[in-house]
């Protein structure tokens, strides 16, 4: 791997355009194609960038896998947490009007929260998945 210059350095430089992109996509979602679940495939999409690149010790440094296996619950319990709180207020499951003064508003938080719970669902399970390939072999 020492030879790969060119690479190291072009995948340093691209990772932060990487998770923008993926910030982007979560944060766009909601007005138009992406959401959620682009988003963590993005994002777990640059984690297994790092481990081509610069090989699996470099990937458990910034995506360890225990982290990614508390991600996976982590994001149903926001999900479904979205929902159980409008049950809990008096309204249907995943009804997000009561979740601000204004239901408009409501509806975006909503929103907001259980794309993330996806975001972070995905992006966790697809990288645990990688992980899984990696270290079958060994």
């Amino acid at each position: 791997m020492s030879l790969d210059l060119i690479l190291r350095v072009g995948t340093k430089l691209i990772l932060p355009f990487i998770l923008l992109f993926a910030l982007y996509v979560q944060f766009h979602g909601d007005y138009g194609p992406g959401g959620g679940f682009q988003a963590g495939v993005i994002t777990a999409g640059m984690v297994v960038l790092v481990g081509i690149t610069f090989g699996l010790e470099a990937a458990h440094r910034i995506a360890p896998q225990g982290l990614m296996q508390f991600m996976v619950p982590l994001g149903v319990l926001i999900y479904a947490g979205t929902g159980v709180a409008g049950l809990i207020l008096g309204r249907n499951y995943l009804d997000y009007s009561v979740l601000a003064h204004d239901p408009a508003h409501g509806h975006e938080y909503g929103i907001i929260f259980v794309e993330a719970g996806v975001l972070i669902t995905v992006a966790g399970t697809m990288t645990a998945i990688f992980y899984a390939f990696v270290e079958r072999g060994r």
